[in-house]
């Protein structure tokens, strides 16, 4: 019952190690299967990239539960799986007659997942309860664009949707630890996740500080409030991420910048003080790194000192990590005359490992297969 992001992220984690995931989708699809980009010469068009990148190794039903056939396949559903996702408003699902409380009346061993922009009133009812919300709402509501910005202050939102992305990730450990406690229970329970919760809680470092100290936090650019050296530092071809708040990667970094009076300067010889006299440090930093290609300074400080490059996607498509950790994956793509590449799974298993194992499915691809488990458990 999930749709757009967060909800398909959560399941297609699960679905990666290896769960049953069946997309229950409205007649109309997962909004996010008319969405841009498509395989240059897919003409079918089944689905684009966003709902491939976050549905591969599902089966999917058509199902519209405003009507009776529909809802009664749903219901005779429940009682087979451990768990239900869903990322609608709440009341949504009660509205169809399909909330938790009626599917636990169904399968009391049922775990009952809702991803929602403020929560389900069922854990706490926030004022906000009935308010839509999208990523870049969370973001700003939960605190981290408040955070993320220019030196000069201006705000920015994080480049990924980490306002889907992070709830979902939270509401896959949260469906994991529920369904353990119902194998060893046989009592199943609502899990609910709340897209600004989520960010809030990513944000720990803006509560503490505010609770501890009284700070604001406030946009720092690339760089850390508490650590430096620790930032994105422009090269001659690029830009480059190093990072040596430590006293022995401060004093390796010295070395190989061939400036070892800085490890005993009373401006940065130790963290503390390199924070606070951060700009010198960021003027001293770039003027090194300024002066030599990216490459050059991989060269010189990879495995010594923290440090790597500002990658783009082409980048990543090129870099031997990738390759050797199976992070890009072909996948079949129906009506395209070439596999697409999605990401892969960054959770390795050694003796049960995950990946992509099934292409994403066309609407309702699976209807007859899952109709037909169904009547084999007719008695």
């Amino acid at each position: 019952m999930t749709q757009a992001l967060a909800g398909p992220f959560s399941t297609m984690l699960l679905a990666d190690m290896g769960a049953d995931v069946v997309k229950v989708e409205r007649p109309r699809g997962d909004m996010s299967r008319h969405s841009n980009p498509y395989a240059e010469d897919d003409q079918e068009r089944a689905f684009g990239g966003y709902f491939a990148s976050v549905n591969r190794n599902k089966r999917s039903i058509v199902l519209d539960l405003e009507q009776e056939a529909d809802r009664d396949i749903f219901l005779r559903l429940v009682p087979r799986y451990d768990a239900v996702v869903e990322n609608y408003r709440a009341g949504v699902m009660e509205g169809f007659g399909a909330g938790y409380e009626a599917l636990r009346e169904l399968n009391p061993r049922l775990v009952y997942g809702a991803i929602r922009g403020f929560g389900d009133p069922r854990t706490g009812l926030s004022p906000y309860a009935d308010w839509p919300a999208f990523d870049v709402v969370a973001q700003a509501m939960g605190g981290v664009v408040s955070m993320t910005g220019t030196l000069d202050g201006d705000v920015l939102k994080v480049g990924p949707s980490i306002g889907d992305l992070y709830p979902a990730t939270l509401m896959a450990l949260g469906l994991t630890a529920a369904l353990l406690h119902a194998r060893e229970s046989g009592e199943g329970q609502f899990v609910d996740v709340a897209m600004y919760d989520s960010i809030m809680a990513l944000c720990e470092a803006i509560v503490y500080r505010y609770s501890y100290a009284g700070i604001v936090t406030t946009p720092m650019g690339n760089s850390h409030a508490q650590l430096t050296p620790f930032d994105i530092y422009p090269t001659a071809d690029g830009h480059i991420a190093i990072a040596a708040p430590t006293p022995k990667h401060w004093e390796l970094l010295c070395a190989v910048m061939d400036r070892m009076d800085l490890a005993e300067d009373e401006r940065t010889y130790s963290n503390n003080h390199r924070v606070a006299n951060a700009a010198f440090v960021r003027e001293t930093m770039s003027a090194w790194t300024c002066t030599l290609p990216t490459a050059e300074i991989v060269r010189l400080l990879g495995g010594i000192v923290p440090v790597g490059p500002v990658n783009n996607a082409a980048d990543l498509f090129a870099d031997p990590h990738v390759a050797a950790r199976e992070m890009l994956v072909a996948v079949d793509h129906p009506g395209a005359s070439r596999p697409m590449v999605l990401p892969g799974t960054p959770i390795k298993f050694a003796t049960t490992p995950g990946g992509i194992y099934r292409r994403p499915p066309r609407i309702g691809e699976h209807r007859d297969e899952i109709l037909a488990e169904l009547e084999g458990d007719t008695p």
